[in-house]
């Protein structure tokens, strides 16, 4: 049974930082790609970043570039999503989804696997 659970949410003030991460149990991490997404009070769910299952290869949206960084480690069947500079706009539920080998810059219906999310709050 694939599981997928983030941690690592919160309140944050505006220019903070936080690291979310991704747990993953079930599933051989280094053969999936795997994403974060993110969705605010009503708005659509939005792919923020994801990172190949080759490991190598990165997607970040244009409103997290140069603020947001995605990594794995195999070795913890873990992604991790650093996420700098934070802004009020950045509130929303972050959720973290598997995709076997997909591309690294998939639509979220190629995702096959999601987590609960994790809340990140940003205060001005």
């Amino acid at each position: 049974q694939v599981q997928l659970v983030e941690s690592g949410g919160g309140l944050v003030q505006a220019g903070g930082s936080l690291r979310l991460s991704c747990a993953a149990s079930g599933l051989i991490s280094s053969s999936y790609t795997m994403g974060w997404f993110r969705q605010a009070p009503g708005k659509e769910r939005e792919l923020i970043a994801s990172i190949g299952w080759g490991g190598g290869r990165t997607y970040y949206a244009d409103s997290v570039k140069g603020r947001f960084t995605i990594s794995r480690d195999n070795a913890k069947n873990t992604v991790y999503l650093q996420v700098n500079s934070l802004k009020p706009d950045d509130t929303a539920v972050y959720y973290c989804a598997a995709g076997l080998f997909i591309k690294y810059d998939s639509s979220s219906q190629a995702y096959a696997y999601w987590g609960q999310g994790t809340q990140v709050t940003v205060s001005s």
